[in-house]
């Protein structure tokens, strides 16, 4: 019996909507056996799942087509040119303008300035909301483009990254006691928004890339890590960003 063939169109589709079933199966159990309640908007619901895999097919898509050939193409090139300097630029402005164009951190961001004008820790009118969360933003971006420019740096010297992730969560230990309660919440989730759908591929293809065009250098061992970095400084310069607004 000769097996079905899935055209290469339909196949990322297909994958897409693989990867999504869990998600799907946890809430339509949860909300029929559990809460014992019909899935509301029924029709809405299954035409957002269909977007949704639409979505996931052509950002993968996006991403193995363009930025990912394109952010190792460019570290290559760097490397290959000899120019420290111009890597490290490129690197910091790399790391700060995917971050200052992250979705998910500018919806923290303003739900932050709302929270804060709420909790009378701004003036709450819309230009102090503005700039509290523009302010945000910007940190977490100079933060993450200097994590950028550090891993770069760890990858070209190569540094063990976990003596740098290890000091840098004794520094986060330690600004936590002195950073103020309302900003520490906000600094922990914005590390994690940060590394989101934009930066992520950028900084991804970078390290590899550099990794595979330096001599001696290992892309699985020194060409990942970048993100972890990425991660990890942000929650520090949110919380001095808090000392310094609170």
């Amino acid at each position: 019996m000769q097996a079905i063939r899935i055209p290469k169109s339909v196949q990322p589709l297909l994958d897409s909507f693989r990867d999504l079933m869990p998600i799907v199966l946890v809430v339509a159990v949860f909300q029929l056996l559990v809460i014992r309640q019909p899935l509301p908007n029924l029709l809405d619901l299954l035409l957002g799942v269909l977007f949704i895999v639409i979505g996931l097919s052509l950002f993968v898509k996006g991403l193995e087509m363009g930025l990912f050939p394109i952010g190792q193409s460019m570290a290559q090139s760097f490397a290959r040119k000899g120019s420290v300097l111009w890597l490290l630029l490129f690197a910091f402005c790399l790391g700060f303008g995917t971050t200052v164009a992250e979705p998910a951190l500018i919806a923290i961001a303003e739900e932050a300035s709302k929270i804060a004008a709420a909790g009378k820790l701004i003036p709450s009118s819309t230009e102090s909301m503005e700039q509290y969360a523009l302010g945000l933003r910007y940190t977490v971006a100079l933060s993450v483009g200097l994590a950028i420019v550090l891993g770069v740096i760890r990858i070209v010297k190569g540094w063990p990254i976990h003596w740098l992730i290890i000091g840098g969560y004794i520094c986060i230990i330690i600004i936590t006691e002195f950073a103020p309660q309302e900003i520490i919440g906000i600094a922990y989730d914005s590390g994690g928004v940060t590394t989101s759908t934009i930066t992520v591929p950028l900084v991804t293809a970078l390290g590899v890339g550099l990794a595979s065009s330096i001599k001696g250098r290992n892309p699985m061992i020194d060409g990942f890590g970048l993100i972890a970095l990425a991660s990890l400084t942000p929650i520090m310069f949110v919380m001095v960003y808090g000392m310094i607004v609170h």
